[in-house]
């Protein structure tokens, strides 16, 4: 790195950091990102887990907090959809920490 990071630019990323810092977090990300039409509800995702339908749904609406995914209410279903902006934000944000 040729400078450290601002106080603003921790203060940015921390909170996406430990989001993903969770390896079932990480998985939902991914396979939201890589779902037919780039969005899933819960029902699409659970399969993939040994957990509940509202730990995932818990793990889905951390990730919805900290903008690293949008939602939209469909009759009883949630679909979520990655904020591809705010991964570019935080790649911006530890890009521009390394130069």
């Amino acid at each position: 790195m040729r400078s450290p990071l601002s106080s603003q630019q921790a203060e940015q990323i921390a909170p996406l950091l430990k989001a993903l810092a969770d390896p079932v977090r990480l998985r939902l990300l991914s396979l939201v990102a890589s779902h037919a039409d780039g969005e899933a509800c819960v029902c699409d995702l659970t399969d993939a887990f040994e957990l509940s339908q509202p730990t995932i749904s818990h793990h889905l609406k951390v990730l919805h907090e900290v903008g690293l995914l949008d939602r939209s209410k469909r009759g009883v279903w949630v679909y979520y959809q990655l904020r591809t902006e705010a991964l570019a934000g935080l790649a911006a944000l530890i890009d521009d920490g390394a130069r």
